[in-house]
């Protein structure tokens, strides 16, 4: 597969400081990638950067081989066969939606724009509403306008800046589908960002979690949830607690849960002392276990609960258990321990007055899988 977009280490910055700090990904052709990360972390600029509206300071950005931000070369936004979805869309609104689509193709003949236009608006199942202004279009119908327009010139690569952000949650979540499977279908190379970890998990081939103007990680969903490269990148995705731990073993930690044993994703040395990920799957609920917790905070959610639970050492960890085993808070859930990646970073460790030294902890009774 060719390389669509290549960055090496760029550098932005504004007049209050850096924005973007020494950031390197490279797209392969027909992938769609994103930058995910809080708000203010750069992950917009990024892309600003790619279409040209906003020159580095030093790196190299570069589209299908060709170099179009490097020093002393700068190929303007026209010329760089980007496309741009924007947060509002930004359509023109004296325009219809076949008007739109067809606004940056005027250099072609007619018949080629008439074809374009309705192979695009057939892809996003809006023909019958070609003859539509924006005003007359719900904001899913006006995303998807959006869409087309930005795939109608074919663009290198497709940039997409927060686009289900205006949207309400049920319509996001059908959209997030519907637009992956668009740009799947032309075959196009896109980059998405956004700060919301469902639509990047839904949505991306590959992610990078951006933090502060730095990539802390670029992988798959798969990756960045089970093989975190650092306890930020752990922190930032998903759900799940961290118990302070000594390494006994290349593949064992003690806990404030007992000996925990599993595939480490990061070497270990016995003696090292660190944090381990549990994330709430890990927890599985057994009536059976003869090991109880305290429920001290519970979530309902529909087809699930999501318990926190009290340990004897002062730590807490969360369970994510079927909504048909409702136990109120203050009463005990027994648990067992199911974990498959030991995700551990040495040299943390969770300041808790209340939390015992591991080595004075009793050996918890729990069955390790």
């Amino acid at each position: 597969m060719d390389n669509v977009l290549k960055i090496e280490n760029l550098y932005v910055s504004y007049s209050n400081g850096p924005v973007v700090r020494d950031l390197s990904i490279t797209l392969s052709r027909g992938v769609i990638g994103c930058l995910l990360g809080p708000s203010g972390c750069g992950k917009t600029t990024v892309l600003r950067t790619i279409a040209g509206f906003e020159k580095s300071e030093r790196g190299r950005i570069s589209l299908h081989g060709q170099n179009v931000d490097i020093k002393g070369t700068f190929i303007p936004p026209e010329k760089r066969r980007t496309g741009m979805v924007f947060q509002d869309y930004a359509l023109f609104p004296h325009l219809t939606a076949y008007g739109n689509v067809a606004f940056g193709l005027n250099k072609l003949p007619a018949r080629i724009i008439k074809e374009r236009v309705h192979d695009l608006l057939d892809n996003v199942g809006l023909r019958d509403l070609e003859d539509s202004y924006p005003h007359e279009l719900s904001g899913g119908q006006q995303q998807r306008v959006a869409l087309a327009r930005a795939l109608a010139p074919q663009p290198e690569i497709l940039l997409l800046d927060e686009p289900f952000s205006n949207l309400d949650v049920n319509l996001r979540e059908s959209l997030v589908h519907e637009v992956r499977n668009i740009i799947k279908n032309t075959g196009a190379t896109a980059l998405l960002v956004t700060h919301n970890q469902s639509e990047a998990f839904a949505m991306a081939d590959e992610i990078g979690v951006m933090s502060s103007g730095k990539l802390l990680q670029w992988g798959t969903a798969q990756d960045l949830y089970h093989r975190p490269a650092c306890k930020q990148v752990a922190e930032f995705i998903g759900k799940g607690t961290f118990l302070n731990c000594k390494v006994v073993g290349d593949s064992a930690v003690r806990t404030a849960l007992g000996v925990l044993k599993g595939s480490p994703v990061h070497p270990l040395k016995p003696g090292e002392r660190g944090v381990v990920l549990i994330r709430p799957e890990d927890i599985v609920h057994d009536d059976h276990s003869p090991f109880k917790t305290a429920i001290s905070d519970r979530v309902y959610r529909g087809s699930n609960i999501l318990y926190t639970l009290n340990l004897d050492s002062g730590e807490k960890v969360l369970s994510m258990v079927p909504s048909h085993h409702d136990h109120p808070e203050g009463t005990g859930l027994g648990i067992r321990v199911e974990l498959e990646e030991l995700v551990v970073f040495v040299g943390d460790r969770i300041q808790n007055p209340e939390v015992r030294s591991q080595e004075k902890s009793p050996e918890m009774n729990l069955q390790v899988v």
